[in-house]
């Protein structure tokens, strides 16, 4: 088979930033599958162009699509289509093309890799195969996970998922292929990440004694734990390992178990939660949750420490730290699209109201409830200490300075001043870095990393799942229940007062209070983290709430607090699930349409 089109593709365009100090890719242009399969360093180019095309949003994006905010960047793709531009043919969400062209890759990957002469040893011929292929099969269970989230979708009454293709595509092949079931394709993502944990280590670190050898590489002649390191050591951290392959397999699971898909599915939330407490089994469960897992993008000194590869106690996987100014690095472009105007921002990402609203306060009573001691005319008192540290609100000071977000303000910080001012009210802190200046004379810039997978929303996952399955306080086998994982995450944020949370407690004895508990503490960990539209669609929330901002006045020295309508969504009921591509459909008289698209 021809490879001259892939090899060139990959020479051409391929940025392999993510991955730049644990991977490096040596692919040559035109040349045939027999050729590149004789040199490993061109086959382990294959394999690279997947990481270099990870499917993971890095940069908070797609939360301005929800009731979580809104952006003042008016012609921004994704405010378009919660305005109601999103068709078939005009999907920024789409994962179609670029998750099916990686799969390809990877499926001439797996079928040529034992051809490749990866060492003279028998011993690492064996692990260099073995980890290579590993890999392989672990990346594509990801993007198949996320076509399966993007694009799968009810078809009258049968839920349907992507064509299954985990085959090398020729000139002979049939691409008019139907869609596989969600079922099948669940089934799919599950036996491709078996096949890599039987692989892959969990993790990656060095033995120090050939007695720690795995057992099936003891027998193979020159065996020694040296050259096991070379393959299988702490140098290839941040490639795919055995621990997040249980997170593709917890995250696909709670995915089919939704309900959106349930019905669909043979998944169960029993199922769910017990594939999440596997992940989280790495660090012990709930004892071992990061007293600072909520503040991990504020950990300077640990980020500007950080190893390559080496991950915080958070952090599942991650990409590469970066400190560069450019606007494809992490340095500063995160400061530079979501400060304040007046500290030299574009203050793109506008937090709304009805996110503000949704943190309680700091004795763990919604604002609605009871006993919270919530007061309108001081709305940022005693609240969730999360808000402050996510949110910039009127009177909030950063970086020494005073940010007035009210329309009062007499600087451009203040509600719709000027372009780059906020639209509702408040500013992005979260994912920020305040030691950071977007100053263009000055363009400081700091260490930042892309987060792939992180243990809270395991612990949530694990949560919602249980919960489902058990009720709040039910534990499976696990020795924890969804009650234990929201105690903890509430008291690591400093809710409730001398160890108390009553509200917490109230929950506890009811499993419809508690899910709606669990999913608004998911809302508020994972805000910005391009979570928020995917989670709504999976619960069947409501999409078109309409966002909300605050306007705050200055009247003879008292300030008034007051709500204001900022966006409209326009999105339709079947939009729970996306579109295939319009020009895939009309092209492949088997692929069939989502209803409504």
């Amino acid at each position: 088979m021809k490879l001259k089109n892939i090899i060139a593709f990959v020479a051409l365009v391929t940025t392999f930033s993510a991955c730049d100090d644990l991977f490096e890719p040596s692919v040559e242009n035109a040349q045939t599958a027999d050729v590149v399969f004789q040199n490993a360093s061109s086959a382990q180019g294959i394999l690279g162009y997947a990481y270099a095309n990870l499917p993971f949003e890095t940069k908070s994006t797609t939360d301005i699509a929800t009731d979580d905010a809104v952006t003042n960047d008016l012609e921004n793709n994704y405010r378009k289509m919660a305005q109601g531009s999103w068709t078939a043919s005009n999907d920024p969400m789409s994962q179609w093309v670029a998750r099916k062209a990686t799969i390809q890759y990877l499926n001439v990957f797996i079928e040529n890799v034992e051809t490749v002469k990866w060492s003279a040893s028998a011993f690492k011929q064996q692990m260099f195969m073995d980890h290579a292929r590993g890999q392989a099969y672990a990346l594509r269970a990801l993007n198949m996970y996320y076509l399966l989230r993007n694009h799968g979708g009810w078809v009258d009454d049968q839920l349907l998922g992507v064509p299954i293709i985990n085959y090398v595509e020729g000139p002979g092949t049939d691409f008019n292929q139907p869609r596989a079931t969600f079922q099948a394709c669940v089934e799919q993502i599950y036996a491709d990440v078996e096949a890599a944990i039987e692989l892959l280590p969990l993790t990656y670190k060095d033995l120090t004694n050939v007695n720690d050898l795995p057992a099936k590489y003891k027998s193979i002649e020159g065996a020694n734990f040296v050259d096991y390191n070379t393959v299988f050591g702490l140098r290839k951290s941040g490639l795919m390992n055995g621990l997040i392959c249980k997170t593709i397999k917890a995250q696909t699971a709670l995915l089919a178990s939704s309900p959106a898909f349930r019905e669909g599915t043979e998944v169960t939330s029993e199922e769910a939660a017990n594939l999440a407490a596997d992940v989280l089994a790495f660090v012990g469960g709930v004892s071992g949750m990061d007293p600072n897992g909520h503040l991990w993008y504020m950990q300077k000194a640990e980020i500007d420490g950080l190893g390559s590869g080496s991950n915080p106690k958070e952090i599942i996987w991650r990409g590469n730290k970066n400190k560069g100014t450019a606007d494809y690095d992490f340095g500063l472009a995160q400061e530079l699209d979501n400060f304040p105007p007046t500290l030299y921002g574009k203050g793109r990402i506008n937090p709304s109201q009805n996110l503000v609203d949704a943190f309680p306060m700091a004795n763990g009573y919604p604002i609605d409830a009871s006993g919270s001691g919530y007061s309108a005319n001081d709305p940022y008192a005693d609240r969730d200490p999360r808000l402050s540290q996510y949110v910039m609100y009127n009177g909030t000071v950063y970086r020494d300075t005073e940010i007035i977000t009210g329309s009062y303000s007499a600087d451009d910080n203040g509600l719709n001043k000027i372009a780059n001012s906020t639209r509702t009210g408040y500013y992005l802190r979260k994912l920020l870095r305040d030691d950071c200046d977007p100053n263009s004379t000055t363009q400081l810039a700091q260490y930042h990393y892309p987060v792939y997978m992180r243990f809270t929303e395991i612990f949530l996952a694990y949560a919602e799942a249980a919960n489902e399955a058990w009720g709040p306080k039910g534990a499976g086998s696990n020795g924890y229940s969804a009650y234990d994982v929201i105690k903890a995450i509430r008291q690591r944020a400093g809710i409730g007062v001398g160890g108390n949370d009553p509200y917490l407690e109230t929950c506890a004895g009811n499993a419809d209070m508690m899910r709606e508990l669990i999913r608004n503490e998911r809302r508020i960990e994972l805000c910005f983290e391009n979570k928020r539209f995917w989670d709504m669609r999976r619960w069947k929330l409501d999409l078109n709430e309409t966002v909300m901002g605050m306007n705050v006045t200055q009247v003879n020295g008292v300030l008034k607090y007051n709500e204001i309508e900022v966006e409209n969504r326009n999105f339709k009921d079947y939009m729970n699930y996306g579109p295939i591509p319009d020009t895939e459909v009309r092209k492949w008289s088997n692929l069939d349409q989502n209803t409504g698209w």
